[in-house]
């Protein structure tokens, strides 16, 4: 079989991305599954294979057609929009932001000609996004944007573990007011069909309890008797495979081993210390909903470490292992049931 062909938009030259991207396009694990063609600026991709020592060999390439797929090579789409006579690692530059999104726009670009099989995400800066003026706070709004997709859904995934989320960056007490039937049942139905355009066809989705003991009938709380509970017997009656509500504190290690094919998680830190706790370095985001594949490291640019060598590959290897897995079972928008 073909390997998938991923691109790697570099994310913030100030950042860690182009050194991590350096790493994992050095690692085996890399050439064995999957095609790259990496999106960015070769003075700065040429700097960060010289500080990393990741041995790898540049080769410039207007269309990826052109690639050479050998192991120890990095294709590179060269955008050359990085002045190093004013470039610094590790601070807040306009410049960085501008170049970060350009790499983001052509990468969504080859994404939606069918030129690429996924994109996967390294990290980039608010702050320098900002500075150059590009109206977005981050990947989810650029990428729902240039796809014309209204609400993209994240999905984290480490060993086997799948995590959607019903609500994400509210207060615990805004969230409170979103527990209700009919967005749970909407929620689940579009983590559903997220699944199936990965390819997972199967299994019980397990929606997770919010109070302690899931309520203990009304003891802790009546959420899961007035919302959650009547949400997953709408769900099971209409013909999904959901389980629930299951108390939060085992539905993610059940999930884990395998009794579920993923979580429907309440709010944003429910989720997020699950996976992060199993496995921080390989919890790797996943965008649904959109026409194209995309996968991401879940850490920032770390400014603090940028241009020391000194940031781990681990997640950026995991994030294009993981959108090699699902890239053949990836189903577009206009094969989708």
């Amino acid at each position: 079989m073909t390997r998938p062909l991923i691109a790697i938009p570099a994310g913030d030259p100030a950042g860690i991305g182009p050194e991590i991207t350096a790493k994992a396009l050095a690692s085996k694990s890399v050439s064995d599954t999957a095609r790259c063609v990496v999106i960015g600026d070769a003075k700065i991709m040429d700097e960060a294979v010289r500080l990393t020592g990741a041995g790898l060999r540049i080769n410039r390439v207007e269309d990826v057609g052109e690639g050479d797929y050998s192991e120890g090579i990095m294709n590179l789409i060269d955008l050359d929009n990085i002045d190093m006579g004013s470039f610094k690692y590790g601070t807040v530059q306009a410049m960085c932001g501008r170049a970060a999104y350009e790499y983001i726009e052509k990468s969504i670009s080859l994404a939606m000609e069918g030129k690429v099989d996924a994109v996967a995400t390294t990290p980039i800066n608010k702050e320098a996004l900002h500075a150059a003026d590009i109206p977005y706070t981050g990947h989810t709004e650029i990428f729902g944007t240039l796809t014309s997709t209204k609400d993209p859904l994240t999905m984290f995934e480490t060993n086997g573990l799948r995590v959607f989320f019903l609500t994400r960056h509210l207060s615990l007490l805004q969230m409170l007011g979103q527990i209700k039937r009919e967005r749970i049942v909407s929620c689940a139905k579009e983590c559903i069909s997220a699944l199936k355009r990965l390819g997972v066809d199967s299994g019980t989705m397990a929606v997770a309890g919010l109070n302690p003991h899931c309520g203990e009938h009304g003891l802790f709380g009546w959420e899961e008797v007035n919302e959650i509970a009547p949400a997953v017997e709408q769900l099971r009656s209409e013909g999904y495979d959901v389980a629930g509500p299951v108390g939060a504190d085992s539905v993610f290690h059940q999930a884990a081993l395998g009794r579920y094919n993923s979580v429907l998680s309440l709010y944003h830190d429910q989720g997020h210390i699950a996976a992060k706790t199993l496995d921080f370095d390989r919890t790797i985001s996943i965008t649904n909903g959109m026409p194209i594949l995309r996968t991401s490291v879940d850490h920032g640019t770390a400014f603090d470490i940028a241009g020391k060598n000194e940031a781990s590959e681990i997640s950026m290897i995991e994030a294009i292992r993981v959108a090699s897995r699902y890239a053949p079972g990836f189903k577009k928008w206009d094969h989708c049931f």
